[in-house]
């Protein structure tokens, strides 16, 4: 049972992220870089803080070692981008990251990037798992770790510092550091600290850092930068007086943010203010790319400086994808991941964060400025979000009136202007709102999400939509 979902592979420690698994799945990589004549350039294999992740590399040594491929074990605990900057920095033609990101404690899970440091797409994934299909569990043989240590067969590294010295090339260091602003950083749990933390002490950032110990449960909560999950972050910015909170989630490719005033700034937000300040105040041009689920402030904001913006389905790599076609600037998601031209093709919320704190420190005015000054120039809008979980059942009664039968709600006084199935079913208002039902691809959720020009107007739509289709 190896599925790929729009993060890659994940799921429940014990139940199917099991050693035989890892280990056909392994197996199956092997014999795909071979078909593909590829073998002899390795790969590279990163993990994060989770329960199993580092066994899970050694696991995956033992039989790629076995087939002869060399593999670059990074021995500590990383950020996943730091592990796609490797493949893309040095020409690899595959990569590995041992995380389930922001999902729960009990899941696990493994990402694969392709050459040019790229999220695998559809027809890469689809193609590991015809390879997965074909291992037969009795034929894979495994070589033992330290014997393949010994061959050179695997080689440990930690290439932290390159990567750190990566992103403060791409940042006005000098700006920040000139800028003495006091910040308050969450890793929760996971596995930012080190880079991030690194960079702002270098620019000179009074910084202060809460969660940051090695906890396999992420304090009883899951890792995820999202408004509820904040609210200590959000404490020590109000009662101390910092500049701004950061917070990143488990795997740190995704970035959470509280302001000067402790608001709590979506997303939706952060992408919107990093587009403005790149065409605003550093003269960028270039379109910038969203998922289906993402605000359509960006398009506002792209049409009011003569640029484009583009949609495509959620999955990181369709916006990296449409960014290398289009040769857009920025491209993110609703869900905190982003990525900025002349850097990886994937998300790093390490970069993200960085590039917000010298916005700050180059335009000199606070988050919750910026953020004003957006609203009276393109005006206000809420996002609403829920998600439902569900029986197999009663996913296939839904999948049909949602898919096959088309039914659509009577959402009240807000007349429809058209309906796209790209990805789920999307609902385009007349009055610029939009609201998206879509089945989650790396959990067994149903997913609502709504902008509407005000908060009450998202909160009903959904619960039409909630009452509609009963769930």
């Amino acid at each position: 049972m190896i599925k790929f979902g729009t993060g890659g592979w994940r799921a429940i420690i014990g139940e199917d992220f099991t050693k035989a698994n890892i280990q056909i799945f392994a197996k199956a990589m092997a014999h795909k870089m071979k078909a593909e004549n590829v073998a002899d350039k390795g790969l590279v294999i990163g993990y994060d803080r989770r329960f199993l992740s580092k066994e899970t590399v050694k696991w995956s040594c033992e039989v790629l070692a076995a087939e002869g491929i060399h593999v670059l074990f990074v021995n500590r605990s990383v950020p996943t981008p730091l592990v796609m900057n490797y493949v893309m920095k040095y020409d690899l033609p595959y990569g590995m990251m041992v995380t389930a990101s922001h999902n729960p404690s009990l899941y696990n899970g493994i990402k694969v990037f392709t050459a040019g440091g790229r999220d695998a797409d559809e027809v890469q994934t689809a193609d590991i798992e015809r390879f997965i299909a074909a291992v037969d569990e009795k034929d894979i043989v495994r070589m033992d770790y330290t014997e393949a240590v010994e061959k050179g067969l695997v080689t440990e590294f930690y290439p932290m510092n390159e990567y750190i010295d990566d992103i403060m090339a791409k940042i006005d260091m000098e700006a920040i550091r000139n800028a003495g602003l006091r910040i308050v950083y969450d890793p929760m749990y996971g596995v930012g600290q080190s880079a991030l933390s690194t960079i702002l002490i270098t620019g000179r950032c009074d910084l202060k850092i809460i969660n940051q110990e090695h906890d396999t449960l992420f304090g009883g909560r899951m890792p995820a930068p999202s408004e509820d999950l904040l609210q200590m972050l959000r404490s020590h910015v109000v009662d101390r007086g910092y500049d701004m909170g950061l917070a990143t989630d488990g795997d740190a490719d995704r970035l959470g943010v509280i302001d000067d005033k402790g608001n709590y700034l979506h997303p939706n937000d952060i992408l919107v203010l990093l587009y403005y300040y790149l065409v605003k105040y550093k003269s960028w041009k270039g379109p910038v790319v969203r998922n289906l689920a993402t605000t359509h402030r960006l398009d506002a904001i792209a049409a009011s400086f003569g640029e484009t913006c583009y949609e495509v389905p959620v999955g990181f790599k369709h916006i990296s994808a449409k960014m290398a076609e289009t040769g857009a600037i920025l491209g993110g998601e609703s869900s905190g991941g982003l990525t900025v031209a002349g850097h990886i093709r994937g998300k790093d919320g390490m970069y993200a964060a960085s590039l917000l704190v010298e916005m700050v420190a180059l335009t000199g005015k606070k988050l919750s400025e910026l953020m004003n000054i957006i609203r009276k120039e393109y005006g206000s809008c809420h996002m609403e979000e829920c998600s439902f979980t569900f029986s197999q059942q009663v996913k296939e009664q839904l999948q049909k009136r949602l898919f096959v039968d088309m039914e659509l709600p009577d959402v009240g006084n807000v007349e429809i202007d058209h309906v796209s199935y790209l990805d789920g079913c999307k609902i385009f208002f007349k009055n610029g709102g939009w609201v998206i039902i879509r089945f989650s691809g790396t959990e067994p959720l149903l997913r609502v999400f709504c902008e509407m020009p005000t908060r009450k107007q998202a909160i009903s739509v959904c619960d039409k939509i909630k009452d509609f289709y009963g769930i």
